[in-house]
C-alpha cells in the first residue's frame, strides 16, 4: 500500500496502492497509516519468506476497536482496487477463449462459418445473476469503483483531463478517497429491492453497452448477423425458494424498474441517433417506409422541413415516451414535445428502427444502416425487450404439493391430495390440465402461502401482458423429484392463464426441474423420461423445440462431496441427453453454479467445454452469484472478456469434435467412478457421520454471525434447524472459505486419488481429459487459497477442546493428502506451478487475507464471549466483507 511494495508486477495493483496508501495518510491521519503499513509490511515480508519478518501479531494486538475497523476497512479496499486491476489486465481471461479464435479452431475440424451459423439459429447462453445471502457491499462501494475503472482506462489512453476538466489522475484519487470515506455496511438488512438495484446497476451500466459491442465484434468474426444468442437471465425478485421476502410485490418491482432502465436507454439512444441522422431530402433520395413515419410523426417544425430522418425519429421518440409512461406510470426523463400512440410490443419499435435501417442502406450500403449507434440500437431491442433480463421464478416443490392440494380440496375436486400416490397424482392433476375449467374462485378463502402463490403467477401473466412472454419464461421446481412436482406447476399456470388447454395444449412459461442431490441426479432420466410421456407435455415440448433441466451444483456438492458432485453432475447430464433424443426435444441444461470450487465455481469457459459430449447443443444457462457478478461484470471490459469465453466455449463444446476415444472414454469413466466412490465414503464419514460434527463446523466457521448479520434477503437455512442437511448451500460454503478450510472443494479426494493405484492413468486422465484436468485445477485453486495454519486459530473457537483436536486433525491430515496427491497426479512441485498468473493474483492477497482472519477469529471470540460493544459486530461483518473481496471465489 505504500513503502515496500506488494507481490506484483501489475503497475495497476501497485499505482492504486500508493493512491490508497496516501489517501488514509491524508485522511486517517499519519498515527494509523504507520499502524497498518507495519502490520501489511510485517505480512507481505512473512509471505516473501523474508528472514527474520516480524511477526504480525503485536502489531494487531495493539489496535484499538475504532483502529481495527479502520485496518479491515485498508485492507478491504486494496483487495477490491487489485482486483480491479487485475480484472482489467484480463488475468482472468482464458487463452484463446473469443469467438474468433473458436471459429478458427473450429474450421481446422473442418466446421465451417454456415454449421455455426445454422446452430446460432436456436441457441441460448444466458448468464442468470441471482440474489447472494453473503454479499454485503453496498451500491455506493461499486459505484465508485466503477468511475475508477473508468478513469483508469482513459488514463490507459493517456487521455489527461477528464470530459470535465479533471485532471485524470486527481480524480482517481478523489474517488478512492470517497471510498475511504463511504460506509460500507448497511445500517438495516438488506431487502429484496436494494438487491434488485444492485442487479440493475450491472444489467444497465455494463450489460446494456457492452453486448451490442460484443455482437459487432461477432458479426465480423462470423461474416454475417449474427442472432440475439446470449442473452442475460434474472432470479432476483423471482426466486422465493426459502425467501419469504419474495413476493407477487417484489417481483412486480423487478420488472418495472428493469423495463425502466432499458426503456430510458432507449430514449437516450433514439434521441441521440435524432441529433446523427441530420440527412436531407435535398441531398438523398428518401426511402417511402422513411417517408411515411415522417409523415405520421406529427413533426410540422420548418426547421426539420427538408429531414425527414429527423421527423421520423421524432415520431419514434413520441412512441417510445409514450411506452415508458405507460409502462412504468412515470414521466420520461426527456419529454418529448409530440404525442404519440405506445408500442405494444419491442417488435414493433423494431420495426419502425429498421425501416430507418432500410432507407439508410438504400442510400448506399450498410454503412450507415448496420452499423453505429442505429446498429447498436436494433441488436440492443433484439437482446433486452421493453423486459431487459428474463426473470425466472422458483420455488420448492414442497409449497406447491401444499397449495395444489389446498386448490384441490376447496374447489372439491380431491380431499386429501397428500395421500395420494404419485399416479393417482399424475392422473388427477392431468385431468385438471385438460380441464379449461379454473379450480380457483374468488369467493373462496385461502391460507397465505395459496393466496401468496396464486398472486405470483398472477403477476407473471400481467408480466406477459406488458413486456412480452420474454420478460418471464421459466418457472424452476426445487427439489423436483417426480412428475407431479412439474405437473403442479402448469395446474397453477393454468389459473392465470399461462397454462392453456385444448387439442393443441400451450404453456407459455415452461416448468423446469431442479435435480439438487445425488439421488436426484440419479432419478432425473426416469423423471424426464415419464414427463415426455405424456402426450401434452410432449407437445408443448415439440413446439418450444426444447426442454430445459436445472441441475444443481451446490446441493449435490453439499450431500456428496466435490469429486462426487462432479461427477454426478456430469452422469446426469450423459444419462439425459438420450431421454431427450428419444422424445426428439432439445436439450437446455441449466447449470445453478455460484462461485465457489465447492458450488461448482472456477473458470466458466474451461468448466463448459468440460461437459460431456453433445450435452451442449449450443444451449446453456449459469447462474452468477454475489462477489462472482462484480467480478465479472463489474467493469465493461472484464464483462467482455467473461461473456466472450462463454459463447466461444459454448461453440466449441457443441460442435468440436469428440476429443477421447470410446476405449478412452470407457477407461477413464470407470477410473472417475471409482475414485467417486472413495470420495464420497470418506466425505459422508466426516460430514454426517462423524459424533459432534455439527457442533464443530458451527463453533468453527463464522456461520451463526454471516445468519444472524444483515446480509442478505434471504434466511441461511430452509427450516428452523442446525443440521447440515437444511443449511442452504452458499453459507455452508462461504463459511469454510472464511475460515479458510475451504473444505467443500477438496474434502475427500486425497483419499480417493491416493486408493487409486494406476498413477498412470490417473496422469493421463489429467492430461487428456478436460473434466479430469478442469475438476482438478478448480481444486488446485482452493488448495492455493487455503490455509490450515489459519484455520487452526478458528479451531481454537470449538469449546470441547478434543472435539476439535480430532476433527480437525482428520481435516488437516486430508488436506495435506489431497495437496500431495493433486502435486503428483499433476507432476508440479508447487500449487499453480502451471499457472503462473494466477499464483501471482493470489500470491498478492495472502498477505492481506492473514491478519484480516486473525482479526476476525479475535472479534468472534469477544463476540461469543458475550461483549456488545457494536464496534465488534460492525468489525466481524467487515472482516467478512473483506475476506471474501480477498478470495473473489468463496460463496
Amino acid at each position: 500500500m505504500a513503502s515496500s511494495p506488494p507481490i506484483t508486477n501489475n503497475p495497476d495493483v501497485r499505482f492504486l496502492g500508493r493512491v490508497l496508501g496516501d489517501v488514509i495518510r491524508a485522511y486517517g491521519g499519519e498515527p494509523l497509516f504507520r499502524r497498518i503499513e507495519y502490520i501489511r509490511s510485517a505480512s507481505v515480508d512473512r509471505h516473501r519468506g523474508v528472514a527474520g519478518a516480524d511477526s504480525i501479531d503485536p502489531g494487531l494486538d495493539s489496535l484499538s476497536l475504532d483502529e481495527t475497523l479502520d485496518f479491515v476497512r485498508s485492507f478491504m479496499l486494496f483487495s477490491m482496487l487489485a482486483n480491479l486491476a487485475e480484472d482489467r489486465q484480463g488475468i482472468a481471461a482464458e487463452p484463446g477463449a473469443d469467438v474468433e479464435h473458436a471459429v478458427a479452431k473450429l474450421k481446422e475440424h473442418g466446421i465451417g462459418r454456415d454449421r455455426i451459423a445454422e446452430l446460432l439459429e436456436h441457441a441460448l447462453v444466458a448468464p442468470v445473476l441471482t440474489a447472494h445471502p453473503t454479499e454485503v457491499r453496498r451500491k455506493s462501494m461499486l459505484d465508485h469503483r466503477n468511475r475508477i475503472a473508468e478513469l483508469m482506462r482513459m488514463k490507459d489512453e493517456k487521455i489527461a483531463e477528464t470530459p470535465d476538466g479533471d485532471l485524470v489522475d486527481e480524480a482517481i484519487v478523489r474517488q478512492v478517497a470517497l471510498l475511504w470515506q463511504t460506509r460500507v455496511l448497511r445500517f438495516e438488512r438488506l431487502y429484496v429491492a436494494d438487491e434488485v438495484e444492485n442487479a440493475l446497476s450491472y444489467l444497465r451500466d455494463v450489460f446494456l453497452p457492452t453486448l451490442p459491442a460484443l455482437y459487432a465484434r461477432w458479426d465480423r468474426a462470423l461474416g454475417s448477423r449474427v442472432p440475439p444468442f446470449l442473452r442475460p437471465g434474472n432470479w432476483i425478485g423471482g426466486d422465493r425458494d426459502g425467501n419469504p421476502f419474495v413476493t407477487a410485490e417484489s417481483m412486480r418491482l423487478t420488472l418495472a424498474r428493469s423495463s425502466e432502465a432499458v426503456l430510458a436507454h432507449y430514449l437516450d439512444a433514439v434521441h441521440a441517433l435524432g441529433a446523427e441522422i441530420s440527412i436531407s431530402a435535398h441531398h438523398a433520395r428518401i426511402d417511402d417506409g422513411v417517408q411515411a413515419l415522417a409523415d405520421a410523426s406529427g413533426d410540422a417544425a420548418a426547421s426539420r422541413s427538408d429531414e425527414p430522418y429527423r421527423r421520423a425519429i421524432s415520431g419514434i421518440y413520441a412512441r417510445l415516451a409514450a411506452t415508458y409512461r405507460d409502462l412504468t406510470g412515470k414521466a420520461p426523463p426527456r419529454p418529448g414535445a409530440l404525442k404519440g400512440e405506445r408500442y405494444a410490443d419491442p417488435a414493433a419499435f423494431r420495426a419502425d428502427l429498421s425501416a430507418i435501417a432500410k432507407g439508410l442502406a438504400a442510400q448506399g450500403g450498410e454503412t450507415l444502416a448496420s452499423s453505429g449507434a442505429l446498429g447498436r440500437l436494433i441488436r440492443s431491442v433484439d437482446i433486452f425487450g421493453f423486459h431487459l433480463a428474463t426473470l425466472d421464478m422458483r420455488q420448492n416443490s414442497a409449497v406447491h404439493e401444499r397449495v395444489v392440494g389446498e386448490l384441490l380440496k376447496v374447489a372439491g375436486v380431491e380431499g386429501d391430495y397428500a395421500s395420494l400416490d404419485e399416479d393417482a397424482r399424475v392422473a388427477l392433476l392431468r385431468r385438471e390440465l385438460a380441464s379449461p375449467r379454473p379450480l380457483t374462485s374468488r369467493y373462496a378463502d385461502y391460507s397465505d402461502e395459496t393466496a401468496s402463490e396464486l398472486a405470483i403467477v398472477h403477476e407473471a401473466a400481467q408480466a406477459h401482458q406488458r413486456y412480452g412472454r420474454a420478460a418471464i419464461s421459466q418457472y424452476i421446481v426445487s427439489m423436483a423429484q417426480s412428475v407431479s412436482d412439474l405437473l403442479e406447476v402448469n395446474i397453477l399456470l393454468k389459473e392465470a392463464g399461462l397454462y392453456i388447454p385444448g387439442e393443441t395444449p400451450q404453456a407459455h412459461v415452461m416448468a423446469v426441474p431442479l435435480f439438487e442431490t445425488i439421488s436426484d441426479l440419479e432419478a432425473a432420466p426416469d423423471i424426464m423420461r415419464a414427463w415426455f410421456a405424456l402426450p401434452e407435455i410432449a407437445a408443448i415440448s415439440k413446439a418450444r423445440g426444447h426442454q430445459e433441466v436445472m441441475i444443481g451444483y451446490s446441493d449435490s456438492n453439499k450431500d456428496g462431496g466435490y469429486l462426487t458432485s462432479t461427477w454426478g453432475l456430469s452422469k446426469g447430464s450423459t444419462a439425459l441427453k438420450p431421454v431427450f433424443e428419444e422424445a426428439g426435444i432439445g436439450m437446455q441444461l441449466f447449470h445453478g453454479r455460484g462461485g465457489a470450487v465447492g458450488r461448482g465455481g472456477g473458470s466458466s469457459f474451461a468448466a463448459i467445454q468440460a461437459q460431456p459430449p453433445g450435452t451442449v447443443q449450443g444451449r446453456i444457462r449459469i447462474t452468477e452469484q454475489g462477489e462472482v457478478i462484480a467480478a465479472k461484470y463489474g467493469t465493461r471490459e472484464s464483462a467482455q472478456t467473461n461473456l466472450e469465453a462463454m459463447a466461444s466455449a459454448t461453440l466449441l463444446a457443441s460442435l468440436e469434435p469428440q476429443r477421447l476415444s470410446d476405449a478412452d472414454a470407457a477407461r477413464f469413466e470407470g477410473a472417475m467412478e471409482q475414485l467417486s466412490t472413495t470420495a464420497f465414503a470418506a466425505y459422508r464419514d466426516l460430514v454426517y457421520g462423524t459424533e459432534g460434527f455439527t457442533t464443530f463446523f458451527r463453533q468453527m466457521t463464522p456461520i451463526a454471525e454471516i445468519a444472524g448479520l444483515k446480509i442478505g434477503s434471504r434466511p441461511a437455512s430452509r427450516k428452523k434447524s442446525d443440521a447440515i442437511e437444511d443449511l442452504r448451500a452458499i453459507p455452508w460454503v462461504f463459511s469454510w472459505a472464511q475460515a479458510r478450510v475451504m473444505l467443500p472443494g477438496w474434502y475427500g479426494v486425497g483419499q480417493a486419488l491416493a486408493a487409486f493405484k494406476d498413477r498412470g492413468l490417473l496422469r493421463e486422465m489429467a492430461a487428456g481429459w478436460p473434466l479430469f484436468a478442469s475438476t482438478l485445477a478448480n481444486m488446485e485453486m482452493v488448495l492455493a487459497k487455503s490455509d490450515m495454519g489459519i484455520a487452526g486459530r478458528y479451531a481454537a473457537l470449538v469449546e470441547d477442546r478434543a472435539l476439535a483436536d480430532g476433527i480437525f486433525g482428520r481435516i488437516g491430515d486430508g488436506w495435506r493428502m489431497t495437496h500431495d496427491q493433486l502435486l503428483e497426479v499433476t507432476r508440479q512441485t508447487r500449487l499453480l506451478e502451471k499457472h503462473p498468473a494466477l499464483e501471482t493474483s493470489i500470491k498478492l492477497r495472502l498477505p492481506y487475507i492473514e491478519p484480516l482472519n486473525l482479526l476476525q477469529v479475535e472479534l468472534l471470540k469477544r463476540h461469543r464471549a458475550g461483549e456488545t460493544d457494536p464496534k465488534i459486530e460492525q468489525g466481524i461483518l467487515l472482516s467478512i466483507n473483506a475476506i471474501a473481496t480477498a478470495l473473489r471465489n468463496s460463496g
